[in-house]
Formats: structure tokens, C-alpha cells, sequence
């Protein structure tokens, strides 16, 4: 598969459900595509694929083998992308590399949709941890600055992925059913991912939501340290834990100087 060529996302199967993962650094020869200033002056990490297809650059993010997939179709909308998700039983995403200065562009903008939440899903329980929407953003940094249980968990990452690197922090921003909106969760299998809700419950369940997050600021309430650079964006749609069905889609997503 062409996500595995480039090496942009690592297949996990440490027995723990799978972990959101980008590889932190690439080849000269293999650079991630540049991102393009939309009319408006901001960032388009999202724009417009040709003839109804993908966004140019996004590209499937598999979690792991041996997990059902979500299924991922793309569609125009008032002249922008509108990725459409369904997820039975099936946790996969797709996702973007980028190369990013968080300083530089330290806001980020989307829209998403949500049918239905995930009955049973709870992200602070590793057996029923699954959303129907979520935007994730890995980072890179200095794993030697890690304790030892986060290094041993990414050496054994990398030992069962053929060799490829965890981001050294992830940061998703996902619908809860319960949990308070701005509640950070913290991923029960490693801390490297933190969790922030940024809607909660039936509140917008059938209507588009915009989300406009300074993630530098969320960055440090999450991980209590300034972001690296920003390596790679993603979104998932997941019902691998609690085996159920949910559609969601997801709109134009930006990176804002302010």
C-alpha cells in the first residue's frame, strides 16, 4: 500500500488496541507535499481533491492489520471537500505529513458532522475507547527526554512495526459521550496521546459543528511542555471497542496564524 512506501504511518500491534502513529522524520527524497494558502490567507490542510477524489496528500492510516476498516468516501460541497465516514466494528483514518512550525500557524479550524454517537463508548476505558469523529495531530521531540516506561513502550512500537517511529506526541481532539467538553484524557496505554473533548453527549448530534483550537495552548495543557514541530494531521472515525456503526463527515479543516 502507498502509505507504507512513504512510511508515513506505523502499523501498531502491541495487544493494546492500537495507538495513533506518523512517522517523525522522512527521507530528503521523500518530503511531505506543501501546504497551500487557502483565498483567506490561512493554512488549507484540507483542500479540494480533483474530480470528487481525495485531498491531494491524505492518504489511509491504518492502525492495525488486522482491524475492519473504515470506510472513507469524498464528495464536494459548496465548493469545498466533505469526507464522509462509516465505521462497523472498524477503526482506521486517513491522514496528512506535513512539517510544520506550531508557532508559526498555531491555530487550527475544522468542521465535522456527527449521525449518532457511539453507544457504549467511553474514552477513559481502554475496552470501550472509540468516537465517531476525531482530529488528530502528532508531533515530534526528543524521546530521550522521555521517562522509561514511554521509551520502553515506543521500542517496543517500533519493534512490532517493522522499525518505524511513534510521533513523540499525539494529540487528538475527539466527540465524547459523557466526559466534560475541555477535559483532557489521557490515552490509558501510553501518555505520549492525550485526549481533548471538544463536544460531549446529543448537544449538535445531526448538525455541522465548527471548531476553531489554539493546539499550541491545548499542546501545553495536555503535555505540560511546549509542542515540536507538527508532523503529521489525521482523522479517525472508530467503533473497533465497542462494535458498533456510526457515519460522521468531516469538513474543511485550516491552520490559522491567529
Amino acid at each position: 500500500m502507498k502509505s507504507v512506501r512513504l512510511a508515513l504511518l506505523v502499523l501498531i500491534a502491541v495487544g493494546l488496541g492500537g495507538c495513533a502513529s506518523f512517522q517523525s522524520s522522512a527521507p530528503e527524497t521523500d518530503l511531505p507535499e506543501p501546504l497551500k494558502p487557502d483565498p483567506e490567507g490561512a493554512v488549507a490542510v484540507m483542500e479540494r481533491g480533483a474530480s470528487g477524489g481525495m485531498p491531494p496528500g491524505w492518504e489511509p492510516w491504518i492502525l492495525h492489520p488486522s482491524k475492519r476498516r473504515t470506510r472513507y468516501e469524498a464528495r464536494g460541497r459548496n465548493g469545498d471537500t466533505v469526507i464522509s465516514a462509516y465505521a462497523d466494528s472498524a477503526a482506521s483514518g486517513l491522514a496528512r505529513r506535513v512539517s510544520l512550525d506550531p508557532a508559526a500557524t498555531p491555530w487550527i479550524e475544522w468542521r465535522w458532522r456527527v449521525d449518532a454517537l457511539v453507544p457504549g463508548a467511553d474514552n477513559t476505558d481502554r475496552y470501550a475507547e472509540d468516537s465517531p469523529v476525531r482530529v488528530v495531530l502528532a508531533f515530534d521531540g526528543d524521546r530521550r527526554k522521555l521517562p522509561l516506561r514511554d521509551q520502553l513502550f515506543f521500542e517496543q512500537a517500533k519493534l512490532l512495526s517493522g522499525g518505524q517511529e511513534m510521533p513523540y506526541a499525539t494529540l487528538m481532539y475527539i466527540w465524547e459521550n459523557q466526559q466534560a467538553v475541555d477535559a483532557v484524557i489521557t490515552n490509558p496505554h501510553t501518555a505520549r496521546i492525550r485526549k481533548i473533548v471538544v463536544s460531549s453527549g446529543d448537544n449538535g448530534v445531526g448538525t455541522w459543528q465548527r471548531y476553531r483550537r489554539n493546539f499550541v495552548d491545548d499542546y501545553r495543557r495536555a503535555f505540560g511542555s511546549e509542542p515540536g514541530r507538527l508532523i503529521g494531521i489525521a482523522i479517525l472515525t472508530d467503533t473497533d471497542n465497542t462494535r458498533q456503526q456510526v457515519s460522521a463527515q468531516y469538513g474543511k479543516i485550516r491552520l490559522l496564524e491567529r
